[in-house]
């Protein structure tokens, strides 16, 4: 009969190898960390002024400061695993989801992060009118009704429906006075 629990040599080589990857992962995610909050920090640098660089600053250092306890907290739950404590993978995910979450608030919460994004819904806003403008100006060359000219239009009838209705309301009196009178 064959045993259906691994050997020894094999639960460790698989746990050693897990570790090595595990510390590894980490190690890059560290990494990625410190060049992400040194980019956002040079971002910052360059399109905000001393008050809002150093409210940028400070929520990029929070969310850095939150993703390296969650970096321990990682550690310290594998440790646990690996003196045996029966901890669930999920534990691991809820991990890196909720300080994803934190560490977004952090940056977000900023008036760097405010006005950057404010600068660039702005600079979108004007490329879009700017392609509105070129589409409608080609519609225009090929012959075409643009928006401008439907709205035109548009206005137009409303504008003659309104007018019309004033003329059909004088009507209206200058035939009861007829029929008054007769």
């Amino acid at each position: 009969m064959s045993d259906s629990q691994p050997p020894v040599q094999d639960w460790n080589a698989f746990a050693e190898q897990w570790n090595e990857q595990f510390l590894e992962a980490l190690e890059d995610n560290m990494e990625a960390q410190a060049e992400f909050v040194e980019s956002w920090s040079e971002t910052v640098g360059e399109v905000s002024e001393d008050n809002e660089l150093s409210d940028g600053v400070e929520g990029y250092a929070k969310a850095y400061e939150t993703w390296m306890t969650a970096s321990q907290q990682m550690v310290d739950r594998m440790n646990d695993q690996l003196e045996g404590e029966d901890v669930d993978i999920e534990e691991f995910r809820d991990i890196w989801l909720n300080t994803a979450n934190d560490a977004f608030k952090d940056v977000m919460s900023t008036t760097a992060f405010a006005k950057m994004t404010g600068e660039t819904v702005g600079d979108v806003l004007e490329l879009q009118q700017e392609a509105d403008e070129a589409a409608q100006e080609t519609l225009r060359t090929l012959g075409f009704a643009t928006e401008e000219d439907v709205v035109e239009i548009g206005d137009r009838l409303v504008e003659l429906e309104r007018r019309q209705h004033a003329v059909e309301e004088k009507l209206d009196r200058v035939l009861e006075h007829l029929e008054t009178e007769q």
